[in-house]
């Protein structure tokens, strides 16, 4: 008897130990020069350091933790010019491809260079192309960047477009070494300022999958469409035309399945214009035989739009909603999260119909417009922060989960309410993928304070709340929005302390 109770005491010990160490959080100690203005984007997790990269005024830096968040060093880009128009990474397990443009005089060069663990660089930066633009241009970012999902093929790329009714692709397909691979000139016929480019996607073989899309005048809705494919070693375009159906589309997304060598794309559907969101249009493309797999419309019931709804009724309710991810799923599916987002004012609030998809048209040279109220991995803190009198909402998280076929298997919701004024930096949400469940990070104000709150997503879309974080210290104020997942369990959140900008590492 006395046995049988030392064993289960000592399963309880066992139980709670595994319970307390679940989740670690370790911060970062403010360094002087990063103020909440600094912008950053996390690079990742390189040869068991963490790298972050850091800009401010012209200055560039990396800045190298290790696994407990203690700086090791803090290494200036010396090399960099001062103005540098746009920056990329890829980073691998022993090293970061770095490729970057910048404007000299009356040209535009992109260059890469390879950078450490420890982030220093043993080579030169190798020139990968130029472009003259004329020295008085405001469209100065010419150059753009893909990556395949298991990072052995990255794509470079300009689209010259000095005429309205023809866009000519120059493709830099290289490996994970930079070795090209090919190059290419080829041209896209366009039907004028209503068709334009999206949804650039990189396939593990290189080849470039986008849709060509086409809006009604006052550029509210997608009328109709097309999925453009170019092989990596062919130098033309194979056009797929999707079919609406006389459906109205916004916000269409684009999702590859490497594995399966699929490529999916989404979007809500109306009926009529300044209508109501009806449901998901859904395409499958087999790239690899060069067929459609399905094409369909899949209607919300009403008791997915009444869960749905918050403060509108019930034929409104997915109105104010957009599309935050999707995920492949082992069976063939996928699951989609949309989240409620709007901003009201007392001038013209913010919404999916004011210039939804901006300008196609901004110069000589395009560079691929992907439409999203915020972009998720680059924070800059002047972009979504200059609105003066405008209060941001971000509410609940609709997750939907489709099957191999296009069919609604199940739905749930993460329910939050979320607002801010004049600033959106600390709402939204990380969503974290650790394998055997989805984790959502988000805020919610306790005490005029913002509470870092945990929900996990069982396979089976049950909900549930986890306990609060542990190590949750005080004085740090969380924007989860702009972290990273780094590894199978470990994500990198920027933190706000005394008005600069720190990183927690946790690890789930």
């Amino acid at each position: 008897m006395h046995t049988l109770y030392r064993i289960q005491l000592l399963l309880m010990l066992l139980f709670a130990g595994s319970a307390a160490v679940a989740q670690k959080i370790s911060y970062s100690e403010p360094e002087k020069d990063d103020y909440k203005s600094t912008e950053f984007e996390i690079i990742g997790k390189v040869g068991g350091n963490i790298l972050v990269y850091k800009t401010d005024r012209g200055d560039y830096s990396v800045s190298v933790y290790d696994a407990d968040m203690q700086l090791k060093e803090r290494v200036k880009l010396d090399f960099l010019p001062r103005k540098v128009i746009s920056m990329d990474f890829v980073a691998y397990s022993d090293k970061v491809l770095m490729i970057y443009q910048f404007q000299r005089k009356d040209a535009v060069f992109s260059f890469c260079a390879t950078m450490s663990p420890e982030a220093r660089f043993s080579d030169a930066p190798v020139l990968i192309d130029s472009t003259r633009i004329g020295m008085y241009s405001k469209e100065n970012k010419v150059y753009s960047m893909e990556v395949s999902e298991d990072k052995r093929r990255i794509l470079v790329y300009k689209i010259n477009q000095d005429k309205e009714d023809n866009n000519v692709f120059y493709t830099f397909l290289y490996d994970s070494a930079m070795t090209l691979v090919n190059n290419s000139r080829l041209s896209l016929p366009m039907a004028g300022r209503k068709q334009f480019l999206s949804n650039f996607n990189l396939t593990n073989d290189g080849d470039l999958v986008l849709s060509k899309l086409e809006r009604t005048s006052n550029r509210d809705y997608v009328v109709s469409g097309n999925l453009v494919m170019k092989r990596a070693l062919v130098d033309s375009f194979e056009v797929s035309p999707l079919s609406f159906k006389g459906q109205l589309l916004d916000e269409v997304k684009m999702k590859l399945d490497n594995s399966r060598h699929t490529a999916l794309i989404t979007a809500f559907y109306y009926k009529q214009k300044r209508g109501n969101v009806e449901g998901m249009y859904l395409y499958k493309f087999d790239y690899q035989n060069n067929k459609p797999l399905y094409e369909k419309s899949v209607v919300f019931p009403n008791d997915l739009k009444m869960n749905a709804r918050g403060e509108s009724n019930t034929a409104s309710a997915f109105n104010d909603y957009f599309i935050r991810r999707i995920i492949n799923t082992a069976n063939g599916g996928f699951l989609l999260t949309a989240e409620s987002f709007y901003t009201s004012s007392r001038y013209q609030p913010w919404n999916r119909w004011n210039y939804m998809y901006g300008a196609p048209y901004g110069g000589m040279y395009y560079s691929p417009y992907y439409y999203s109220p915020y972009s998720p991995l680059y924070y800059n803190p002047w972009y979504w922060n200059n609105s003066q009198g405008v209060r941001y909402h971000y509410d609940n998280v609709a997750v939907l989960s489709f099957d191999e076929e296009g069919n609604m298997q199940w739905n749930n919701f993460v329910r939050k309410s979320q607002y801010d004024d004049n600033a959106d930096l600390y709402l939204s949400y990380l969503m974290v993928n650790i394998g055997s469940e989805l984790r959502f990070l988000y805020n919610e104000l306790d005490r005029r304070n913002y509470l870092l709150t945990d929900v996990s997503l069982a396979p089976g879309g049950k909900v549930t709340r986890m306990p609060t974080l542990r190590n949750l210290d005080k004085g740090f104020t969380w924007m989860p929005r702009y972290g990273k997942q780094i590894s199978a369990r470990t994500v990198l959140v920027p933190c706000v302390y005394r008005n600069y900008i720190c990183f927690a590492k946790i690890d789930f």
